[in-house]
């Protein structure tokens, strides 16, 4: 593969008040899906507040920056067709911004920079990168759309890989 930036490891903590697709629960997973890769997590049966705390990687390309990852929320469904629960869409772009500044030696716990939601993106309330362990991490709840409620939070941390250009070479962050 070339032309890889990096890695985004996505850790797809939990669910809340997700909408009952079957009588009156669903058995939720989520779907990640950017550029040509999908990823899923596990299912969680008969749960409205599902907790998958899985971790999923994606590989980030020059002409992924400006691509969303989009997660889809879907109840697992046996004889037929699963049915979508919502979904949300994570800009990475403010994010890759803070990688890119190539920080280090900051006190664990330290904001590098605070998202506002706003009508571009999915997040509930503000969400910030912060650098955890020696990286930038941001945690974010995000507000699913097309239904009438559910929230998933997430967390994407960065991932430099041997031998790949990284960030520090792209221009348009």
């Amino acid at each position: 593969m070339e032309n890889i930036l990096g890695l985004i490891r996505l850790r797809i903590k939990k669910g809340t008040n997700l909408i009952p697709r079957d009588s009156r629960t669903s058995d939720p997973y989520v779907v990640v899906t950017m550029a040509e890769q999908t990823l899923k997590t596990g299912v969680v049966k008969d749960n409205l507040h599902p907790e998958w705390n899985e971790e999923l990687t994606l590989y980030i390309q020059d002409k992924d920056i400006n691509t969303p990852i989009l997660l889809t929320v879907c109840d697992k469904d046996t004889f037929t067709v699963d049915d979508k629960m919502g979904e949300a869409d994570i800009d990475i772009k403010p994010y890759l911004q803070c990688v890119k500044m190539g920080l280090s030696d900051l006190p664990d716990g330290h904001v590098v920079k605070v998202i506002q939601p706003d009508r571009t993106n999915c997040l509930t309330d503000e969400s910030s990168c912060i650098w955890r362990n020696g990286k930038v991490v941001q945690e974010m709840s995000l507000r699913l759309r097309n239904v009438k409620s559910g929230e998933v939070l997430v967390e994407i941390e960065w991932i430099d890989v041997t031998d790949s250009r990284g960030l520090s070479e792209v221009d348009d962050i």
